[in-house]
């Protein structure tokens, strides 16, 4: 089985909304994640805020960036466009910014979608970078830091969607526990999330709620779905395989019966 380590929970939208520290990288950004829609030939706009919790002024760097998610969820920024990359589309406010001291700043970004732009999903990243490095002291040196946050943002275009396909159940080790996963492949043309209201008993017979886990499912890739258990008493239960899980997925305006044995 492969473990999954704490640091999914780090991933696009949860760890990219707490501040960053770099020595003076004390940075805060909201909302950290943004899921839009759009029809080509319009332009849309969004802002976000940058929040300085230095006592001091801070000057930032702002620019896009493309993005890819690996196996385990960690997240991949890369400045050269890449091959397909919609930031072409993106226009930000303006490089650098300053923000006072305990201060907060609105910064506003907006996506122009060509005409002819085909159904599907355009994703990027604003990328928040501290302009000057921080030093951190390791082994007797002074180390040059740069603080940075990256907030994700999903554009679906036209009647683009997602296409969520299970094929089938596995059983994975999600922070030191096993639980029940599923493997989900997406074959539309934008990212789903798993939803869901699901309710299971294990070997035992104790009975269990099921949370499934929203990680993004990017177009043409498979991805676990984890199914976290929970029965108001103890956050982290441990399961008596096999468990049996029942209920109703959900994805968008889709949804799908489980009525699955994990073992």
């Amino acid at each position: 089985m492969r473990s999954t380590v704490a640091a999914l929970w780090l991933v696009l939208g949860i760890a990219l909304a707490a501040p960053a520290h770099a020595q003076g990288f004390a940075a805060l950004v909201s909302p950290p994640r943004f899921e839009l829609s759009a029809q080509p030939g319009k332009t849309l706009r969004s802002v976000f805020e940058i929040s300085n919790r230095s006592t001091a002024p801070s000057k930032y760097l702002v620019r896009t960036a493309d993005w890819s998610l690996a196996a385990d969820f960690s997240v991949s920024f890369q400045e050269e466009l890449q091959p397909g990359s919609c930031r072409p589309w993106v226009a930000i406010e303006r490089p650098e910014v300053v923000v006072p001291g305990a201060g907060t700043l609105r910064y506003r970004f907006e996506v122009s979608v060509p005409t002819d732009a085909p159904a599907g999903e355009c994703r990027f990243a604003v990328m928040i970078e501290g302009a000057e490095p921080s030093y951190a002291h390791s082994q007797g040196l002074d180390v040059p830091v740069t603080g940075r946050i990256g907030v994700i943002v999903y554009v679906t275009v036209g009647n683009g969607a997602p296409k969520l396909e299970l094929f089938g159940p596995a059983v994975e080790t999600l922070n030191g526990q096993r639980v029940p996963a599923l493997r989900i492949y997406n074959s539309g043309n934008a990212h789903g999330r798993m939803g869901g209201f699901l309710t299971g008993k294990d070997a035992k017979g104790v009975e269990y709620d099921f949370a499934p886990s929203d990680f993004p499912i990017l177009p043409g890739e498979q991805r676990e779905v984890f199914l976290t258990p929970s029965n108001g008493t103890d956050e982290h239960p441990t399961l008596a395989f096999p468990v049996t899980v029942k209920g109703t997925l959900e994805w968008g305006d889709q949804k799908t019966k489980l009525d699955q044995i994990f073992e």
